[in-house]
């Protein structure tokens, strides 16, 4: 017996809630924050010195790395991962829909 999907699926439920943005935003920047705090224990840097590296206060790398705080600047972002020796892509794709 096989099991049929029955409905729109999640991403139109989000959609029809007027949550799709702010839930990809929450999901996009908890992967950003996770990947910049594994590089940094990986390099065995502290917030206090990438702070000082970029060149901020340490509120600013708290901001970074919270990961329900969407509200981050591509410049932040960049120098982070310049510091840690990465580099940023981003891109524009066609959206999937997920049946």
């Amino acid at each position: 017996m096989s099991i049929q999907h029955i409905g729109s699926n999640f991403n139109d439920f989000l959609n029809e809630e007027d949550l799709l943005e702010s839930v990809t935003a929450l999901a996009l920047k908890r992967v950003i924050a996770l990947q910049i705090e594994q590089e940094m224990s990986l390099q065995k840097i502290t917030k206090a010195t990438l702070a000082k590296k970029m060149d901020v206060a340490l509120s600013v790398v708290n901001e970074l790395l919270d990961i329900n705080d969407t509200n981050l600047t591509l410049i932040s972002l960049v120098s982070a991962a310049s510091i840690l020796g990465k580099t940023i892509r981003v891109e524009l794709v066609e959206e999937t829909s997920v049946t």
